[in-house]
């Protein structure tokens, strides 16, 4: 039986967003556990590694020098300038894992992904919201990383980077791992199913010939009443 529509295979560009302590990093790998259609790019940053990051895994950690060679080459999809260190995607890659039919999924600071937004209007924009302020703070000194100056830097910018929510097309409250990793693959699964990605509906000589026929034919419900 021959398929009435043929569909965009193309892989999605999913951005994921939300601020530090939202626990986006943690949604997302376990949203990636098992899946062979979805592909996370791993970003660039001139920050230190802290306790726990791998490098490769976390981002590819490079020098500040580095960063900005890197940028004079174009070798970056978008960066920014966050909390006073550079994050960029890499380009490489990308592009033929979306031609493949691969979800490319960027885990990426406000500002990139505004910028990636703006290139690119077909990009699903998820922002990951942390369930309460006061849930984030312990998140963040919970992490016991970073200085007490710090940690109300990073506070301060997470209220900012909430009020920026509106921009993205879904927000996703990371109050239990599990739910939200739920509600990103229903919201995938949703923009699959989109009409914009309908490329053809096929309607054969075969599919004609059965229109003809039941318009030739003649019902009768008997056992209809009304």
């Amino acid at each position: 039986m021959s398929k009435l529509l043929k569909q965009n295979e193309r892989g999605s560009l999913v951005v994921i967003s939300g601020p530090s302590g939202s626990g986006k990093d943690t949604v997302v790998s376990k949203y990636l556990e098992g899946r062979k259609n979805a592909w996370l790019s791993i970003s660039c940053t001139s920050r230190p590694m802290r306790p726990g990051d791998e490098e490769g895994v976390s981002y590819y950690f490079i020098s500040k020098e580095e960063f900005e060679e890197k940028i004079k080459n174009d070798e970056f999809l978008e960066y920014a300038e966050y909390n006073g260190n550079y994050y960029g995607t890499p380009k490489k890659d990308i592009e033929d894992k979306l031609k493949n039919g691969i979800d490319v999924i960027l885990v990426i600071e406000v500002q990139g992904a505004l910028k990636i937004k703006s290139a690119f209007p077909e990009a699903i924009c998820i922002f990951i919201m942390p369930p309460s302020m006061e849930e984030l703070r312990n998140r963040l000194v919970g992490r016991k990383t970073e200085t007490k100056d710090k940690i109300i830097q990073r506070f301060t910018t997470a209220y900012q980077e909430i009020n920026e929510y509106t921009k993205y097309n879904y927000v996703v409250t990371n109050d239990l791992i599990e739910n939200a990793v739920h509600k990103i693959d229903s919201i995938l699964t949703s923009e699959k199913c989109r009409v914009d990605r309908i490329e053809e509906v096929y309607l054969d000589n075969s599919e004609e010939a059965i229109h003809e026929l039941l318009m030739g034919e003649e019902f009768i419900n008997e056992d209809i009443k009304i």
